[in-house]
């Protein structure tokens, strides 16, 4: 019986002494161990009357068992729900319920506390800790080492994400074993992985990048995973001389350039360093290429797509860009009002086709209709450019635009001149509500460390290179910018915090 995700992936593997994942501890997994457990995790779900098409609400710490879950998931053919582990008991009662989810994996830690969420839901409470430990391991010693793996279709759902609600409601974005399988194998091809590859896999699992971008590249090739449960400067730096890749987001990399240590000798082994899930600073760019020698490859991608663009393996990477699109994905960048394709240079919303895009919103079928077109293009809402080379630059989310006496301001550009200025390390720039211009620019620096940003001659330096329509009206110094588990700022709660900034000012 065919299951294209399983057999592509995971049951190639079987039997194979071949090392899977390289824990922190010492311990070496094998494919071949590494499917046995999932095999017995395979048997408790069925066990539990988990019918294919079942989802499996997951939220626990990561682990070689957390993965070998999924595995387990994708070998019965149930549709696997990873959740952030610093979800709340009553955010995770809306993921649980919305999902109808039959069964829900919490660390052993929480099962008092998430009681009641799994039965409010209707869901069967299973633990599964870090260390082994927990209802779903000990009910799995019992199990056989084989499971006949489900049937199942490559369009059939695979997997449920759930976005992070910045402007509403979380939706669960339907994924397929077709978007999934699709998008390893281009990655693969692209970015040149092949069984000899070690990845350095210190990201989150319960999100696209950790999970279906770095474990599924990694699986379709054979290779193996250094799997540390997070990131931490010490262990990277220890572990890279054995590595040959590493997926991360920024903040992996400003940490690493801010420690002595790391330096060519350490990467002398590695062939790749990807960045996404949050913009790379230029500057970092720039800092990591003269330590290393090696210049970040950035992509874009998102919760319903996985990957849609990448920088090329071999080629020009431009910093400030995410490359062109991938092979098998189309992109147009249109006019959000009209959706008419709009001229090369021009800022638009972009839209992405291709076998990668999600099949739809979970019990949404309004908000899939608004943002999935009939012919397939999904309304992405980041706003960008493509330039004459075919590179696509991300400008930030349209919900981000600001618009201010009646003009567009593009938040991206904005911090591009801040982020070039004296003692900014970095920088956020949002709209408020204002009486006269309906919003007014806002300019947050963090600043260099050891350094003092001079606002009266960053505004002075502004005024040089941008309209006066774009210029921050209020320009502010911060300790830090809020952000998420990706490293993503949230410009949300930015906006919350300085909503009633320009309160005290007269309209016309």
């Amino acid at each position: 019986m065919a299951n294209p995700l399983y057999d592509t992936l995971f049951g190639c593997h079987a039997g194979s002494g071949a090392p899977f994942l390289r824990l922190p501890d010492g311990r070496t997994v094998t494919y071949g161990a590494f499917l046995v457990r999932a095999a017995r995790f395979a048997h408790v779900l069925g066990g539990l009357g988990a019918e294919p098409g079942a989802r499996v609400a997951v939220q626990v710490e990561k682990s070689a068992d957390a993965l070998a879950l999924y595995a387990a998931c994708a070998q019965a053919g149930l549709i696997f729900l990873p959740l952030n582990t610093g979800y709340t008991p009553a955010e995770l009662s809306y993921f649980v319920e919305n999902s109808g989810a039959a069964i829900f994996v919490c660390d052993p830690g929480r099962s008092e506390t998430l009681q009641d969420v799994a039965e409010g839901a209707g869901a069967r409470l299973l633990t599964l800790g870090a260390a082994g430990d927990g209802t779903l391991s000990e009910i799995a010693g019992d199990m056989p080492d084989a499971f006949d793996t489900v049937s199942r279709d490559g369009e059939d759902l695979a997997a449920f994400l759930y976005t992070s609600g910045t402007t509403g409601r979380s939706k669960g974005a339907m994924l397929t074993q077709n978007n999934l399988l699709s998008n390893a194998e281009t990655l693969v091809a692209c970015w040149r992985f092949t069984e000899r590859d070690v990845l350095l896999h210190a990201l989150p699992i319960f999100h696209t990048h950790g999970l279906f971008v770095a474990t599924n590249v990694i699986l379709r090739v054979g290779g193996s995973m250094i799997f540390l449960p997070k990131f931490d400067t010490d262990a990277v730096i220890d572990w890279l001389p054995e590595a040959t890749s590493l997926m991360g987001v920024p903040t992996f990399y400003t940490r690493l350039l801010g420690d002595e240590r790391f330096d060519r000798d350490i990467t002398a082994n590695m062939r790749l360093f990807t960045s996404g899930s949050a913009p790379l600073l230029a500057e970092t760019h720039r800092a990591f290429e003269e330590r290393t020698g090696h210049r970040i490859l950035e992509r874009y991608g998102m919760t319903e797509t996985n990957m849609n663009t990448s920088n090329p393996y071999d080629g020009e990477r431009r910093a400030g860009t995410v490359g062109p699109p991938l092979p098998d994905v189309e992109l147009k960048v249109c006019d959000p009002e009209t959706g008419e394709t709009l001229s090369q240079g021009e800022i638009g919303v972009i839209e992405v086709r291709g076998p990668n895009v999600f099949k739809g919103y979970w019990r949404m079928p309004e908000k899939t209709a608004e943002e999935l077109r009939d012919d397939g293009f999904f309304i992405t809402g980041d706003l960008g450019q493509i330039d004459a080379d075919g590179y696509v630059t991300i400008v930030g989310r349209a919900k981000d635009l600001i618009i201010s006496g009646g003009y567009n301001v593009y938040p991206k550009e904005v911090e591009t001149a801040l982020d070039a200025l004296p003692g900014v390390l970095e920088s956020a720039v949002i709209g408020v509500p204002h009486p006269d211009l309906g919003e007014g620019v806002v300019g947050l620096l963090v600043p260099a460390p050891g350094e003092t940003p001079d606002l009266a001659a960053a505004g002075a330096a502004l005024s040089e290179t941008l309209a006066k329509y774009k210029q921050p009206r209020h320009l502010a110094v911060v300790d830090a910018l809020p952000r998420n588990t990706m490293g993503k700022v949230q410009k949300a709660a930015l906006r919350r915090d300085w909503a009633e900034l320009f309160d005290g000012e007269p309209g016309r």
